[in-house]
């Protein structure tokens, strides 16, 4: 629909795109689409609040976010209701991008790396900015250097690339579990079309909660491990 209009801006800016007919991937097709759905449902939600009939989304979203408050408070402790918001949009982020690829013709947006590569850059900067701002510079220096100043040449470095394999880590489970849980529907799909597809599509959906669980799970861990304070 605006692939004209993107492929000649593209082209003014000096980045034309690999394909002109198409120069919008499916998978940001579909991260946009997947911001789109959580609008939808925000403006839903926010038209519908009530205190003495809550409507089946509303019961939905407070569980979600009870979940999302016990998950930050067991992991982080005290001051962790601020990060809630973070948290719970990831994983809502996450788990609305598995489930696209269950609908015909749609695509797995984390089942391309970018995705959940790009989830997990932000996750790595946002857990070291709040490393910064709750030690400072040279106390997070000192804080990634361990109890131990005699050992900091040794645990800087270590640390240092500790955190970069965090991101990957982070990214690439993600990717690789979307990417081969599609692939062996369809080939089994294929080979096997009766009964089978129905088996996939509910470990594709079991599949999509336990990686979104993940992606809650370790970016608070991140953060509680950013913001600990020494004793």
């Amino acid at each position: 629909l605006l692939g004209g209009s993107v492929t000649t801006l593209m082209s003014k800016a000096g980045f034309p795109p690999a394909n002109p007919h198409y120069p919008i991937p499916d998978y940001v097709g579909g991260e946009i689409l997947v911001l789109l759905i959580i609008m939808a449902l925000v403006i839903v939600l926010r038209r519908n609040l009530s205190v003495e009939n809550p409507g089946k989304l509303q019961h939905a979203m407070e569980m979600f976010l009870e979940f999302t408050q016990n998950l930050a408070d067991e992991m982080i402790g005290h001051g962790a209701r601020r990060y809630v918001p973070l948290i719970g949009t990831l994983g809502l982020f996450i788990v609305i991008c598995n489930m696209l690829g269950l609908i015909p013709t749609f695509v797995t947006p984390t089942a391309s790396i970018q995705v959940p590569l790009g989830c997990a850059v932000m996750v790595f900067i946002h857990y070291n900015f709040q490393g910064l701002r709750r030690h400072g510079i040279l106390g997070y220096l000192r804080h990634l250097c361990g109890p131990m100043m005699g050992i900091a040449i040794i645990m800087l470095p270590t640390e240092i690339l500790s955190n970069v394999l965090r991101m990957l880590s982070l990214s690439v489970s993600l990717w690789a579990n979307m990417l081969v849980g599609g692939i062996l529907e369809s080939v089994f799909t294929g080979l096997i079309p009766i009964a089978v597809p129905a088996i996939f599509m509910a470990l594709h959906i079991f599949e999509s909660f336990l990686q979104a669980y993940v992606f809650m799970i370790l970016p608070a861990l991140y953060i509680s491990l950013a913001t600990a304070e020494e004793h």
